[in-house]
């Protein structure tokens, strides 16, 4: 008996990147997985604490979203973050079946 319908089961090979910086308040370590899937948003995973998201550059431009997210104390580190991801999170691509 299924108790559960499979919605996908997929294997990837992966680009990941795990990258440590500092700035003036803290430190930060990250890994950054690069995929296909999640229309084409990396997941970023905060390796101190195990919280993650899926990014894309709007995301990054929202300083309260990262705030939250990654529990970040003040708004001038949400902004040193934001400042990171930029240069990291790649444009996502429109999938076809969602454009308008």
């Amino acid at each position: 008996m299924n108790l559960f319908e499979k919605l996908y089961d997929d294997y990837e090979n992966v680009k990941v990147r795990f990258v440590g910086f500092t700035t003036k308040d803290r430190r930060y370590d990250f890994g950054i997985v690069y995929t296909n899937m999640f229309f084409g948003k990396p997941l970023v995973i905060c390796m101190q604490t195990g919280r993650s998201t899926l990014l894309d550059p709007k995301d990054v431009e929202n300083h309260d979203y990262l705030q939250r997210i990654f529990r970040i104390e003040t708004k001038e580190q949400a902004a040193d973050l934001a400042e990171f991801f930029s240069d990291v999170i790649p444009p996502t691509p429109l999938h076809p079946e969602y454009e308008y």
